[in-house]
């Protein structure tokens, strides 16, 4: 049978690199986007270690603040505008849309599993121009704890009334892939700019430079 493909959201199926710009305005560097992005999940994952869940468009603005803080930028709320709005309505990456087409054509199940709120994730999924290729959004509200935590993808098998071992991660995260494949799923690990396995960490069965490559691997596996 084949594996129900679900889906990591931000910067997997979204480009975060499409912030560069307005972090390079807001801070003086577009590398200030991926220092941000790693505050966020610092803090999401903060929140599930502690027991406690606070929505995950509330701590993207406490890590935009906290970065501000660091480096002494003081954000007038234009920028603070432009930076939240711009990250509701992230992008997919260029390959996504003809790859998703692909993948559904060939059979496979295509879900989105997030950290992000019901809502959040549907607006985006809907402003990229790729909802429809989506049976389910599930998000991490349901349980109120995120990714990694085993009781995210467990809840999601559940949802879909199939097992852990039937649904295939695809993240361009290792922490996620990982956290994944440790709670029973398969695993597939897109490698987007800047992003790497740990060798400490089993592999994932599959390693794609992008959704083509994913596709294109899925069907000679």
């Amino acid at each position: 049978m084949k594996p129900i493909l679900t889906f990591d959201l931000n910067g997997t199926l979204t480009d975060t690199g499409a912030l560069d710009a307005l972090f390079a305005s807001a801070f003086g560097s577009a590398e200030r986007r991926r220092e941000w992005y790693m505050q966020l999940i610092e803090l999401a994952m903060n929140c599930t270690a502690t027991g406690q869940f606070i929505e995950f468009s509330k701590l993207s603005e406490a890590a935009i603040h906290m970065l501000a803080e660091r480096y002494s930028v003081s954000l007038t709320q234009a920028q603070s505008a432009a930076l939240t709005d711009r990250i509701r309505s992230l992008p997919p990456f260029p390959e996504v849309k003809s790859a998703l087409e692909t993948l559904r054509g060939n059979g496979y199940r295509l879900v989105v599993l997030t950290n992000s709120s019901q809502r959040g994730a549907e607006l985006t999924l809907e402003s990229g121009g790729i909802a429809e290729y989506f049976e389910r959004v599930l998000s991490v509200e349901t349980v109120q704890t995120y990714k990694p935590w085993p009781q995210v993808y467990q809840a999601a098998a559940r949802a879909l009334g199939v097992a852990t071992s039937d649904l295939m991660m695809v993240a361009a995260h290792n922490w996620d892939t990982v956290g994944a494949m440790r709670a029973g799923c398969r695993g597939a690990f897109i490698t987007r700019p800047g992003e790497v396995l740990s060798p400490t960490d089993p592999r994932p069965e599959i390693i794609a430079r992008d959704f083509l490559d994913l596709a294109a691997q899925l069907e000679t596996a």
